[in-house]
């Protein structure tokens, strides 16, 4: 089925191609008998630059799970109140990049923080190509700022990481054995409705061997939270092995290693200048309200035609 839905979009682009450029035509062929049709042939041609833009993107993903629902988790790094703030930024930046391509999203798990932000959370994107276009994501995330929380008024370097894994269907076995599992239940601590904080309904599972976690309490009846939590368990399990693979041939730059906290793959500066940057790609925008605010095309885009530039490579 869902092969289906993906041969079907592609005959429904190949349509709409065919159209905006029959309408572009009939634009052109107005301006030529004098009429004036200038803002008319600029509408069309902006609106057709970004629809060109998103195919262009999709023909990107050709990763064996790209076309697959994403799963995504940010935690904070050190430096509390601070960290815990930025990622809370990036979780609405992510948001409302998921509203800005028609995909739906669904919160799993949300731990708030102590004094402002979120020390921890989960959440779902689903749509054609979710996972694909949110892999250029995966990584340490640097936000540079004069800290609202800071009396003094002085300039904080914050660290936050995303991580990401496609949402893995029933047709791909992963095998995880009772005695690995560790399960817990707790009250709900995130936004909810009447029934939060009022049962232990959420439900945390640890796979011991490898110390990964997964939870759920957005679901009203510990039965319902257990089985969404087990599901993103095997996703975040079968990411775990495909990158145990990858890291055999990965060449690690020692220009991406941050050393209090990994790989930093992007810098998000505030002050004493305006401007994000990409240290994979080079990619940079100086529009950072626009960013922050969801348009994360430009770095996705740039992204993935650079992973292409290396498999071909």
């Amino acid at each position: 089925m869902r092969e289906k839905k993906r041969l079907e979009d592609m005959l429904a682009n190949e349509a709409e191609l065919t159209r905006r450029s029959e309408d572009l035509s009939a634009y052109f062929d107005l301006a030529r008998e004098g009429e004036n049709v200038d803002a008319d042939i600029r509408r069309e041609l902006d609106s057709l630059r970004q629809f060109v833009d998103r195919l262009e993107t999709e023909s990107l993903l050709s990763g064996k799970h790209d076309a697959l629902n994403a799963i995504v988790t940010i935690h904070p790094g050190a430096g509390g109140t601070e960290s815990q703030d930025w990622a809370e930024m990036l979780l609405r930046m992510y948001l409302r990049w998921a509203e800005r391509q028609g995909f739906e999203t669904a919160m799993y798990e949300y731990q708030p923080g102590e004094e402002a932000g979120l020390k921890s959370v989960t959440f779902g994107v689903n749509g054609q190509y979710a996972f694909g276009l949110l892999t250029s994501e995966i990584g340490v995330h640097r936000l540079v700022r004069i800290s609202p929380f800071d009396q003094a008024k002085r300039r904080h370097t914050s660290f936050a990481s995303v991580y990401v894994s496609p949402e893995i269907d029933d047709s791909i076995e992963v095998i995880i054995k009772p005695e690995d599992l560790r399960i817990d239940t707790y009250r709900s601590s995130g936004k909810g409705g009447q029934h939060v904080n009022t049962t232990d309904s959420a439900v945390r599972i640890t796979h011991i061997p490898t110390g990964i976690v997964a939870g759920c309490q957005n679901e009203r009846s510990q039965h319902k939270n257990k089985d969404r939590a087990m599901s993103m368990l095997r996703s975040k399990l079968y990411e775990h092995e495909l990158e145990k693979k990858r890291e055999v041939t990965r060449k690690i730059e020692d220009s991406k290693l941050d050393i209090d906290f990994g790989s930093q793959i992007r810098s998000y500066v505030l002050q004493p200048y305006r401007l994000i940057k990409d240290h994979r790609t080079k990619m940079e925008v100086g529009d950072v309200d626009k960013v922050i605010d969801g348009d994360l095309q430009p770095f996705i885009g740039a992204y993935l035609r650079m992973r292409r530039g290396e498999k071909q490579g």
